[in-house]
């Protein structure tokens, strides 16, 4: 009966635990984006900057921006 009820403590913690961390990341999920972006002054950011899309990435985004003036044109 011990474990049995250790066990529930536990995944019930675990729950709250994981609701709240859930609740935390998504009202600091903008703070947390701007971390994880690199900032202009480092190097790998400016060799990212200057790197050529490919064909297809250009492609999709031409049919999207096609897609896109479409539904205005409608709406």
């Amino acid at each position: 009966m011990a474990l049995n009820q250790d066990f529930l403590m536990g995944f019930i913690s675990g729950t709250v635990v994981g609701a709240v961390g859930y609740k935390l990341y998504e009202q600091n999920s903008g703070q947390l984006q701007r971390l994880l972006q690199p900032s202009p002054g480092y190097p790998q950011a400016a060799a990212a900057s200057h790197a050529q899309p490919s064909i297809e990435e250009l492609v999709a985004q031409k049919e999207r921006l096609e897609d896109l003036i479409a539904e205005l044109k409608l709406g």
